[in-house]
Formats: C-alpha cells, structure tokens, sequence
C-alpha cells in the first residue's frame, strides 16, 4: 500500500479517536491497551466501571504511557463514555443471531477516519475479556467491528485487539488515497439514546408495543435507524412526529 510521509497532517486526526473499554477485569490489559494505543498516536482512553483502577499491573505493561493511563476518563455508564460521538464501533470477536451491520478492522478504521475528518468524534468500544459487548451494549453501536482470525482458535487478548484496530487506524490516515469527509450533521450516541426512549414510549402508548417485551422490536429499530446514521435535522422531525402522535393517543 502506497504511503504518504509519517509526518501527515492526517494524523491529527486521531485526537477524535477514543478507545472505549468495558469493564476491563485485568490491569494489565488496561496498560497493554495504553501502549497499542500510544505507539500508534491514539491518547484518548476512555474505561467503564474497569474493576481494579488504578493498579501497578496497568503502569508496569504499560512500558511508558503512562501519561495514558493518568489521562484516561473513568466513566460509570458506556452512555458517559460515549458523549458527543456520533460514530460508534463496537468490537467483537463473535457474530451475532441478528445480523448487526458488519465492517473488518481495516473497514471500519477507514469509516472511523473519514468520519473524524468531517469533524466527527468516533468512539471504539471493547468489551469484557471473557464474554465482550452485550446486546444492549451493541444496540449503541453503529457497526460491528469484526477481526477475523483463524476459526480454529479465534482467542485474541483484549491489548492484541486494541493493537491491530489502532494500526489501521493509523494507516488508514498515512494511505495516500484522499479521505472522503461523511456530508451531514449526524446525531450523536446521546442524542440518538433520547430519540430511541421516546420512539419506545410512543410505540407503547399507541399499543404497537407490549411494555413488558419490548426489547425484540426494539433492537431491529436501533439496527435500522443506526444503519441510516440519522441526522440532526431528520431526527427533529422523527421526535415531532412522536410528539404530535402522543398528543393524539393522549386526546
């Protein structure tokens, strides 16, 4: 692959770029992350509920980003983590039963770059060691970021994943083809969060949905409207139309 000079401008880009990581079990992988990330330029560490933070484990693997680490923002809810990105990769190493819209590591770095060169922040989110993203937590992304690796041992260290999605992260901004800046003003994970309380509850109020099992209907409208990377304007009038209908169910 053809490359432009280390020194690309480009690179400033990664300052829009947040690793996202989910109640993480073991220090050690939070400053094993730490290091992938500062080797490849990323700094913004963001870490939900980590169980032991922080820990000497995470300073010692961290083999001098440590500053990382001091930076990082700890955060109580993934909501937190992601505030203000309007771009969510969420990683997994398996496949779901609902088909969520799906991109390779070298994919989605190239739609993470292009989106934070149109002035987006994006967020990577990471998973728990042993059983990686919830569904809910999935329902907050807007692709799933998949690595493929050998069927027949697919186990891959939670610092390793943070490595290779941050190396092409990287090259996708020193590649020398152009990065296409994404056209719109899209919502962001808050604003989208509000959006899909208030599709549910007008859905339950006009009896589409059963309040006492919502979540299967649901999680296909969260794919569908995360798919359409909805726009601030569109997303207005999507939570008009729910609040005029309110008013007539409630008439």
């Amino acid at each position: 692959m053809p490359l432009v000079e280390q020194n690309s401008p480009h690179l400033d880009l990664l300052g829009r770029i947040r690793i996202v990581l989910i109640e993480t079990s073991h220090p050690g992988n939070i400053g094993a992350a730490a290091r992938a990330m500062k080797v490849m330029g990323l700094s913004r560490l963001y870490l939900v509920r980590p169980q032991l933070f922080p820990h000497a484990e995470a300073t010692a693997r961290a083999s001098g980003a440590d500053d990382l680490l001091t930076r990082a923002a700890v955060c109580a809810t993934l909501e937190e983590a992601l505030g203000g990105c309007s771009l969510v990769l969420g990683a997994s190493a398996r496949l779901r039963s609902l088909p969520w819209p799906l991109l390779d590591a070298r994919s989605a770095a190239r739609r993470g770059t292009a989106a934070a060169h149109s002035g987006e922040d994006v967020a990577l989110v990471f998973g728990r060691e042993h059983s990686g993203l919830t569904n809910e937590e999935l329902e907050r992304c807007h692709y799933l970021l998949h690595i493929p690796t050998n069927a027949d041992y697919s186990s891959l260290n939670l610092g390793a994943a943070v490595q290779v999605v941050s190396y092409e992260l990287r090259m996708s901004l020193l590649d020398d083809r152009p990065l296409i800046a994404e056209e719109g003003d899209y919502a962001d994970a808050e604003e989208l969060e509000s959006f899909y309380h208030h599709l549910e509850r007008t859905l339950i109020d006009i009896g589409f949905l059963d309040p006492a099992n919502p979540r299967h209907v649901m999680r296909r409208l969260r794919r569908l409207y995360n798919r359409a990377r909805t726009e601030r304007t569109e997303l207005n009038i999507l939570r008009g139309i729910l609040t005029e209908t309110q008013k007539r169910v409630r008439r």
